[in-house]
């Protein structure tokens, strides 16, 4: 199936864009949502992260402490390390599952850290950046979650800079401060109308060589 990785920064908007495509006919398979339910309570993930990092970053219902487990790995790049290297192959294997049963008029994988994973250039067709700037980053996550300008400002540090992610990008879609639903709507369906067609086009090169 033709397929377009979907990324942007924390309070970019991007899950925004995908339940809009998703809306319009796209299949939507988003990595964050497979990383909830791997650490989610008795979640697959659970039990390795427990023997890895502790007791400390399960709660009481059996999920992951995210908070818990954002102080350790900020403050510890092996630690981070240590937990990509658990979740990562376990996200990869659920994400591939998904997509391959995935019905739609294309696929779209999302997945925030697209550009820092350096993989997923060769496993989409084209790569969307949900664009923003900093600034409205900031506030869209402080409104949303109640977590503090510091902690936001890690979790951005510790992504790709705003000027790779787009220099990786094959489309943009600006969400910027001064977009409202109505602007980004318009931007998203001109994208989706386009990549209909090229899914189209391509399907019709692979049925005649």
């Amino acid at each position: 199936m033709y397929s377009i990785g979907l990324t942007g920064g924390i309070g970019s908007g991007k899950t925004r864009v995908a339940d809009l495509l998703a809306q319009w006919g796209a299949a939507v398979v988003d990595t964050d949502e497979v990383a909830h339910a791997l650490t989610g309570p008795q979640g697959e993930a659970m039990p390795a992260l427990r023997e890895a990092f502790g007791p400390g970053v399960v709660d009481a219902r059996g999920a992951l402490d995210r908070a818990a487990m954002r102080e350790i790995v900020f403050a510890d790049p092996a630690e981070r390390k240590r937990l990509e290297a658990i979740l990562h192959p376990m996200i990869a294997r659920e994400t591939r599952r998904r997509a391959e049963r995935a019905q739609g008029c294309y696929l779209v994988c999302v997945v925030p850290l697209l550009v820092e994973s350096g993989r997923w250039r060769g496993r989409v067709d084209r790569i969307c950046v949900v664009d923003c700037d900093p600034d409205t980053q900031i506030a869209r996550v402080q409104a949303r979650s109640g977590l503090t300008i510091d902690t936001i400002r890690r979790i951005m540090a510790a992504q790709a800079a705003r000027a790779a992610r787009l220099a990786a990008a094959d489309d943009v879609i600006l969400n910027d401060g001064a977009t409202d639903p109505a602007g980004l709507q318009a931007r998203a369906k001109s994208l989706h109308d386009r990549w209909c067609e090229l899914a189209a086009a391509s399907g019709r090169r692979r049925r005649h060589p």
